[in-house]
């Protein structure tokens, strides 16, 4: 991206979170309705009103100075959010995404009826820590489960992934734990093959993803080997939907997964706001960096 906007002579600062406060400074006044002031590091300095846009893309946590006691510490990071964050926050330029909006999209609930207020089609979904009600919604229809937020967890030492994960009988004969936190079901949505769209602004790229494993069918993620992609056009119903969406949330990125039935019908499954594009541009020359990149510099005017 940094290469990208070089091309364009579009001058380009990249910030990396980690480095407040101990690399990074920030004084900012606020004059006139706006923040005034600059963002500091041993390089350079950066004028607050000099920018026009911000790729928020995988900010890293503060790193505080040694020698801060836990409760310095709790304190530390609840003023820096709010101190760094907020007044990079209220500054009026475009966000791609803004982090209130990255934050709200990120409800899986908060993302399916946005989909289905704007006329996409969404699976029947259960959100649940009811045994009862998992066996009641899985007896209607194949079911699957996947999770609501992260997709791993680190257990002592080791990377766990959760895919989507089909519900059997022997999963409903035993649903001791269900109880303790919320969990998503879904009715199985009949598949030909999956998409992955990205929406770039009012510019919409799509790949059709091929499964070619019995795993990949289920979840395309255990195919990145063996998966293999070509560029398609939704239909004109399904884009006007998704922009209608993406304006509902707030968003103007954001990388959304599409169920394609036997019939042709599209099936929407979730948006990431921050979701990942190089592989699919890698494997099918789409200009999903170059049109990122004219998007912010563009800026606020656009």
């Amino acid at each position: 991206m940094v290469v990208e906007l070089g091309d364009r002579g579009v001058e380009v600062h990249r910030l990396d979170t980690q480095r407040f406060p101990t690399q990074l400074s920030l004084s900012a006044r606020l004059r006139g309705g706006r923040w005034a002031g600059q963002l500091r590091t041993e390089h350079r300095t950066v004028e607050l009103d000099t920018i026009d846009a911000v790729w928020y893309r995988s900010p890293k946590p503060y790193r505080f100075p040694a020698g801060l006691n836990e409760v310095e510490l709790g304190h530390a990071k609840v003023e820096a959010k709010y101190g760094l964050a907020g007044v990079l926050m209220a500054l009026p330029v475009l966000w791609v995404n803004h982090p209130a909006r990255l934050a709200d999209s990120a409800y899986k609930p908060v993302q399916l009826a946005a989909a289905a207020r704007c006329g996409v089609r969404v699976p029947d979904t259960l959100i649940t820590n009811e045994p009862d009600a998992v066996r009641e919604f899985a007896g209607e229809a194949r079911t699957v489960t996947k999770m609501l937020g992260a997709v791993s967890i680190v257990e002592d030492g080791i990377r766990k992934v959760a895919r989507t994960e089909p519900v059997t009988e022997a999963h409903l004969a035993d649903l001791r734990g269900v109880e303790h936190t919320a969990h998503q079901f879904q009715h199985w949505a009949a598949k030909r093959h999956e998409a992955r769209m990205f929406v770039v602004g009012d510019q919409i790229t799509t790949a059709a993803i091929h499964a070619h494993t019995a795993a990949a069918y289920i979840d395309w993620r255990d195919g990145y080997d063996t998966n293999t992609y070509e560029l398609i056009e939704p239909p004109d119903a399904v884009r006007g939907a998704v922009l209608c969406m993406m304006r509902e949330l707030g968003l103007v990125y954001g990388a959304l997964d599409f169920v394609i039935g036997p019939d042709g019908e599209w099936t929407f499954l979730e948006v990431n706001a921050g979701g990942q594009y190089g592989w699919i541009e890698d494997a099918t020359g789409a200009p999903i960096t170059a049109q990122l990149a004219d998007l912010l510099t563009k800026g606020p005017h656009q």
